[in-house]
C-alpha cells in the first residue's frame, strides 16, 4: 500500500493543511471509558461481543497506561493535549488553591494554557467532531461541533458548540442526560438493577446515533465520542464481572454481560460507519478497572503520628452531622461553599496541622501546610524538604493485613510530582507534595472513620475502581494486523495527528506510535503554538451546579 496525500478537494470545506501523507482519510475515536482487556477478552472467548473481537483481530490491540492517579479528569486531559498532569494541571476532580485553602472543580477554564487535540487539528483546517468527551465543558468554540461531556451539569446550561446544536439534539433525543447516579429504591431488587443496567446499555445506542446523526450533519475528519458510562456500569457491577466474587449470582452476571452486548451492537455501528466515510479507527480506554476491597485513611495516620489536629470539643462529630444533614437535604448549597471547605470532611485545626490530604482521587493529595503558602501555614520554608522525606518514608513504610491474603503495603508508592512529571514546583503551585498511591483494590479517601488505616468493604458493598492499565485497539487501512503491543495515553494524540497526516508540535510530552502502521510513516515535528492562559478567574460552576457535580461524582466514590 502506497500512502497518498490527502487533497483538499476531498475534505470538508475551509483551507486544510496536510503536511505530510496521511495514513487514513478520516478517523474515528470511540472512547470506551474505564475498559479493560480484563473484562473484554473473557467475553470475547465466550463468543460474545464479536464486533470488537474482530476488530481487535484485524488490527493493533493492547494495554493503554494511564496517568499517575488513572482518573477520569487526569487520563483524558493527557489525551486530549499529549502533556502529562504536572504540565496540563489536572491531578483530579477537584482543584485545592494553597493560597486559599479552598476546593474548586476542575475545567476547561484550568487548561486555557495548553492545546487540544480540536484545536491543532482545527486550527490546520480539519473539520473536528466530539461526543461526550470528559473535560471539555464549557464547550470552547472547535472547527466543527463539540458536545460536552460527564462533568457538564446538565441540559439547562449551554453544552454545544455551535450553541445551536443544543435545540437539535434535545429535539431528536428529549431524554438526553448528563446524569449518571445509579438510582436506589427500597426493595428495588432485581427488577431495579435490571433498570439501572439498561439505562447505561442504551445510553450506547444512544452515543452511537448522536455521534454519527452529527458528523453527517457537520462533515468530519476527526470525530471522536466517549462511552462513559461503561466506567460506571464497573463501578457499580464489578462484582458481578469479578469471578472471585459473582459465584450465586448468575442473573444479575448475565444482565451486566449482555449490557456489554449492546455496546458491541453499537461499536457495530461505528464500525460500520468508519468504512463509509474511509477512516481509520481508534478505540481507547483513559484507565483500566478493578475490585473496590477497601478504603484507606492517610488522615488518620497522618492524625496518629500527630501531623494532623482535629478541633476539639465535638467538631468531628458536628462535621459527621453536617454531612449527614447536606445529602438529606438536596436544596442544600454545593460542596464549595465556604471558605474553609476541608472542615465538610474533616474538623482540621489547621494551627497545629503539619500536612492532610486535602483531597482524593485514586490516589491521596498530601500537603504540607507550609508558612507563607497556605493562610494559617505552620511548617517553616526550611523544614519543607526533610518533613517531605520524613512523612514519604513513615507511608512507605505502613503495612496492613489484607483478610485472607497476609500482609502488604498499604502505599507501595509515595511519590514526589515534580519527580513523577518532570516539572517545576515554582510554576505549578497547585501540585501536591506527596502523591499516595494505594495498593490494587484500595482507594484513598480524605474522611477519617473508626480507627482503622483501612475500611474494608463487606461483599454487598464491594464494586469497582480504577486500574492503571486501560485498552486500546486501532485498525483500518495502513494498520498493522494482528500485533499486541503496549502503549501510553500521552502517545494518543501524537499519534492520532501522525495518522492524519499532521506534523506533531514539539512540545508535546508523548510519541507517534510508529510500530503500528505499515508500511512505516513519515513523521516530523514543528514549533508549537504558544497560547496564553485564560483569565480562570471566574468559576465554571454556579453552587446549585457544583451540588449537582458533588452528587454525582459522590455516587461513583469519588468525593470521600
Amino acid at each position: 500500500m502506497i500512502h497518498k496525500n490527502i487533497t483538499d478537494t476531498e475534505l470538508s470545506t475551509g483551507c486544510v493543511v496536510r503536511d505530510l501523507p496521511s495514513v487514513s482519510k478520516r478517523v474515528l475515536v470511540i472512547g470506551l471509558d474505564g475498559a479493560t482487556f480484563d473484562v473484554l477478552n473473557p467475553l470475547m472467548d465466550a463468543g460474545r461481543m464479536p464486533n470488537l473481537k474482530r476488530f481487535v483481530e484485524r488490527g493493533v490491540a493492547g494495554a493503554l497506561e494511564s496517568t499517575r492517579p488513572p482518573i477520569t479528569p487526569a487520563a483524558w486531559t493527557t489525551f486530549m493535549t499529549g502533556k502529562s498532569p504536572g504540565t496540563h494541571g489536572i491531578v483530579d476532580f477537584e482543584r485545592y488553591d494553597v493560597h486559599t485553602n479552598t476546593l474548586s472543580f476542575n475545567s476547561t477554564q484550568a487548561v486555557g494554557h495548553v492545546r487540544s487535540l480540536w484545536q491543532i487539528a482545527g486550527d490546520k483546517g480539519l473539520k473536528v467532531g466530539a461526543v461526550n468527551v470528559p473535560m471539555t465543558y464549557p464547550p470552547r468554540p472547535v472547527n466543527g461541533f463539540l458536545i460536552t461531556g460527564f462533568e457538564t451539569p446538565g441540559t439547562n446550561v449551554s453544552f454545544t458548540h455551535p450553541p445551536e446544536l443544543k435545540d437539535d439534539i434535545l429535539k431528536r433525543w428529549p431524554e438526553y442526560t448528563f446524569k449518571t447516579n445509579w438510582r436506589r429504591r427500597t426493595m428495588g431488587g432485581d427488577a431495579l438493577f435490571r433498570e439501572n443496567v439498561a439505562a447505561m446499555a442504551n445510553s450506547f445506542h444512544e452515543g452511537a446515533d448522536v455521534t454519527m446523526h452529527c458528523g453527517d450533519q457537520f462533515g468530519w475528519d476527526l470525530l471522536m465520542v466517549v462511552f462513559k458510562l461503561v466506567d460506571n456500569l464497573q463501578h457499580k457491577t464489578w462484582k458481578y464481572l469479578d469471578p472471585r466474587f459473582n459465584r450465586g449470582h448468575e442473573k444479575r452476571t448475565e444482565v451486566v454481560r449482555k449490557a456489554f452486548d449492546e455496546l458491541d451492537v453499537a461499536l457495530g455501528k461505528l464500525f460500520e460507519y468508519a468504512d463509509r466515510n474511509e477512516a481509520g479507527v481508534f478505540i481507547m480506554s483513559d484507565h483500566g478497572h478493578g475490585s473496590l476491597e477497601g478504603k484507606t485513611q492517610p488522615n488518620l495516620l497522618l492524625k496518629e503520628w500527630g501531623y494532623l489536629a482535629i478541633k476539639d470539643g465535638g467538631a468531628q462529630t458536628q462535621t459527621r452531622m453536617r454531612h449527614i444533614l447536606r445529602r438529606a437535604n438536596r436544596k442544600k448549597k454545593g460542596r464549595f461553599n465556604n471558605q474553609y471547605q476541608i472542615d465538610d470532611d474533616l474538623a482540621v485545626d489547621f494551627s497545629q496541622t503539619r500536612a492532610c490530604v486535602m483531597h482524593a482521587g485514586m490516589y491521596g493529595f498530601l500537603y504540607l501546610n507550609l508558612k507563607g503558602r497556605q493562610p494559617d501555614g505552620i511548617v517553616e520554608p526550611g523544614d519543607y524538604e526533610s518533613l517531605r522525606d520524613e512523612l514519604r518514608d513513615q507511608l512507605l513504610a505502613v503495612k496492613s493485613d489484607w483478610p485472607g491474603r497476609g500482609t502488604f503495603n498499604l502505599f507501595p508508592e509515595v511519590l514526589k510530582p515534580e519527580e513523577l512529571y518532570g516539572c517545576s514546583r515554582e510554576e505549578q503551585v497547585w501540585m501536591p507534595d506527596l502523591l499516595l498511591a494505594p495498593a490494587d483494590g484500595l482507594s484513598v479517601v480524605r474522611k477519617i472513620r473508626g480507627a482503622s488505616p483501612v475500611r474494608w468493604l463487606p461483599w454487598r458493598k464491594i464494586e469497582g475502581t480504577h486500574r492503571l492499565d486501560g485498552m486500546f485497539a486501532a485498525g483500518g487501512s495502513g494498520i498493522v494486523h494482528g500485533r499486541t503491543m503496549r502503549a501510553n495515553i500521552i502517545d494518543s494524540t501524537p499519534t492520532l495527528l501522525a495518522m492524519l497526516g499532521l506534523r506533531v508540535p514539539d512540545d508535546m510530552e508523548g510519541r507517534v506510535l510508529t510500530e503500528l502502521f505499515d508500511p512505516p510513516i513519515k513523521t516530523e515535528t514543528e514549533p508549537a503554538v504558544v497560547v496564553s492562559p485564560e483569565d480562570s478567574a471566574t468559576e465554571a460552576f454556579s453552587e446549585e451546579e457544583q451540588r449537582i457535580l458533588t452528587e454525582r461524582l459522590a455516587d461513583l466514590g469519588y468525593l470521600e
